[in-house]
């Protein structure tokens, strides 16, 4: 691995810097992509010239490739287009033998969007700037990682789940290994983790899988370990995301992520138990039906003007008296699976 990668992984802070005024390539400048841009000025090393197509994203990688898009990376498109080419070179390492494309790309996949997006839209020239590199598949999701955690458009549910993926591939299933490695507590991790298993029901609730944080996470999954409640977050979810999706369609504001994790909460809390509407038969006719209201039971009855009150209020009373045996039933069920 050269040396300058080295230095990059050993002494280069993991924490985000302070925002500077300092811009490079329409987007401020990182503190990764100053070394990179030093390196290859400072040390005058030519970087190689690619096509994005040379070049596949290396997997480990935890941003979301399939999401960018020109819009979100507009800033960067023009400025590489100005510059014709990427001055802050991307890093790539030799694909294994066999392989279809020559390269992996293991930092700088906004970069080979926007030059592979400008070779498709009138600039066929514009090439690649690359650096080649030799690490590990660990050492390259070190580098990554450090890139990432600058970068404001990584959400944390894809961070997460990178983190998820790796703990296994790199560090053995030892999540203490891999925090030590990325410098960050064990609790740290573990709510990373934790966000990570959010099921698929609850991340759609949200209105974009950005808005689903870590400290939404901490919220529901106590919640989310107790089977009954499970249930409930999952049945609401999946009724929320149905909401967002006819809001987003109607171009309405959607559900804000604070209304997502309150509605989700409060479905786990036990609902007031309501008997189904019953039926009031007199000589095997129904005459009503009886349900659960706020304050009490509610009779509607249809009595006919030559109907025999002593046994029309004979069968009414015994249809009273089985719908509180109803009730009381569900409400010992439901305590039942509440304990």
């Amino acid at each position: 691995m050269p040396s300058f990668v080295r230095d990059i992984l050993t002494t280069l802070s993991y924490e985000p810097e302070a925002r500077g005024a300092s811009r490079a390539e329409g987007e401020e400048l990182l503190r990764l992509d100053q070394r990179l841009a030093d390196f290859t000025q400072g040390q005058g090393r030519r970087a190689l010239s690619i096509r994005p197509s040379d070049c596949t994203v290396w997997d480990g990688n935890p941003r979301d490739v399939p999401a960018l898009t020109y819009e979100s990376c507009r800033s960067l498109i023009e400025s590489i287009a100005q510059e014709d080419g990427n001055r802050i070179p991307v890093l790539i390492r030799r694909s294994a033998t066999g392989t279809e494309t020559p390269y992996e790309l293991l930092v700088g996949s906004r970069r080979r969007f926007a030059v592979d997006w400008l070779n498709h839209n009138g600039r066929p020239e514009v090439r690649l700037n690359a650096l080649v590199v030799e690490m590990s598949d660990e050492e390259a999701f070190r580098l990554a990682d450090i890139e990432n955690r600058e970068r404001e458009d990584i959400t944390e549910l894809d961070r997460a789940r990178s983190y998820q993926a790796a703990v296994d591939r790199f560090y053995g299933g030892v999540q203490s290994r891999m925090a030590e490695a990325l410098s960050l507590s064990n609790s740290q991790l573990s709510r990373l983790l934790s966000l990570a298993q959010m099921p698929d029901e609850v991340v759609n609730a949200f209105a974009t899988k950005g808005e689903l944080r870590v400290r939404h996470s901490e919220v529901l999954t106590p919640l989310l370990r107790r089977p009954e409640q499970r249930t409930r977050i999952l049945a609401a979810a999946v009724a929320i995301s149905e909401e967002q999706q006819r809001l987003a369609a109607s171009r309405e504001r959607m559900i804000a992520a604070a209304t997502v994790l309150s509605r989700l909460r409060d479905s786990t809390r036990t609902q007031e138990v309501t008997p189904s509407e019953m039926p009031i038969l007199s000589n095997g006719a129904a005459v009503g039906r009886i349900k659960a209201g706020r304050e009490g039971l509610m009779l509607d009855l249809q009595i006919a003007a030559d109907a025999n009150l002593e046994v029309l209020m004979s069968h009414v009373h015994q249809a009273v008296l089985s719908a509180r045996a109803q009730i009381a039933s569900e409400i010992g069920d439901s305590q039942d699976e509440e304990g």
